[in-house]
């Protein structure tokens, strides 16, 4: 009998002890990278610099990390203006990632998606190992990108925009369903810019659009709310300092501390009512209506908006397009 039980539990051991080998083993191991900043004040040299990180097939990798760095396109590069350049080029881009490599709040989730305003960028991960480092764009002061938890809910490979037809959006993928907030390729500057959305190079675009996993759809009730791949934004960019903290990062060992111990249990997203298109709030519930009536008190109370931002309200979609709306209703609906 004892024999038996030595033989389990050694078997139990051992099965433990190789999971946890194979687990370890899923996390990438990256050489420290050291960063410096340059300003270029001639135009000789700067133009030299750009012309070293275009993206021609033989230095596309230095292109692929001098934006992801400085969290924008080529041509937003200055004369005078801060540039972040690291001592080593490395092609996986996790190598630069300021979210941990491993997230012990992800271990147990298929997929999830952490997004930082502070740090203009994002994290994919698959039950806890970092897949995807990436650059983003967030929203601008009068439209933020508001903290808290969303998932994805669908994909469109080339949308135009609901509320101006010039916007062209490739590798749409909406988390919002109300305000129309989506991750989607657009214009890169190096800062928040958007109306609510994360904006995001073509690649990374590209890769999240067809990795991630739309919410599930019931013809008679709408999206069931929060089945797709959860997003978390973890924080909020201080528009009153107006400090780009990606620009001051001097490693890639440098990583965001604090991340939610369960994700899945983050409140969410709180979006002030203004936001939300005047033919979409009567899709609001009672509670839910209340809920987005206060959210920008609320999120002054909280600290977490400076108490004299002016929000931008949002148009009717109807005074912004002459196309039929009736799709993008269809897909406001929630049970």
């Amino acid at each position: 009998m004892k024999t038996v039980c030595w033989l389990a539990v050694s078997f139990l051991l051992f099965f433990s002890l190789t999971e946890f080998i194979i687990s370890q083993n899923e996390v990438p191991h990256f050489p420290i990278v050291n960063y410096k900043t340059v300003v270029f004040k001639n135009s000789t040299e700067f133009n030299k610099f750009i012309k070293e990180h275009q993206p021609q097939k033989f230095n596309k990798i230095k292109y692929r990390v001098i934006t992801t760095l400085n969290r924008k396109e080529l041509r937003y590069f200055r004369l005078n203006q801060k540039i972040v350049v690291p001592d080593t080029y490395i092609d996986d881009l996790r190598a630069y990632s300021v979210f941990p490599l491993y997230y012990e709040g992800a271990k147990d989730i298929p997929k999830l998606i952490l997004v930082s305003n502070v740090y203009q960028c994002y994290a994919c991960y698959e039950f806890g190992n970092l897949v995807r480092f990436a650059a983003a764009n967030t929203g601008k002061k009068t439209t933020p990108t508001y903290p808290g938890r969303y998932s994805l809910y669908w994909r469109e490979r080339l949308r135009r925009s609901s509320f101006n037809d010039e916007w062209v959006m490739p590798f749409t993928w909406n988390f919002h369903l109300l305000i129309g907030a989506a991750f989607h390729q657009f214009a890169m500057p190096g800062y928040p810019v958007s109306h609510s959305c994360i904006r995001q190079f073509k690649e990374d675009a590209e890769w999240l659009f067809n990795w991630g996993e739309g919410a599930k759809y019931k013809p008679k009730t709408g999206y069931v709310p929060f089945s797709g791949t959860p997003v978390i934004i973890i924080d909020f960019f201080d528009f009153v300092k107006s400090e780009r903290r990606w620009l001051d990062l001097t490693s890639n060992q440098l990583k965001i501390q604090g991340l939610p111990p369960h994700p899945l249990e983050v409140e969410e997203a709180l979006i002030p009512i203004q936001h939300v298109p005047p033919e979409f709030r009567n899709l609001l519930s009672k509670k839910d209506f209340k809920r987005y009536k206060y959210a920008e008190d609320t999120l002054k109370a909280r600290g977490v908006l400076p108490k004299n931002i002016r929000l931008t309200p949002s148009k009717s979609l109807q005074k912004n397009r002459t196309k039929d709306t009736s799709k993008v209703t269809q897909r406001a609906k929630q049970p």
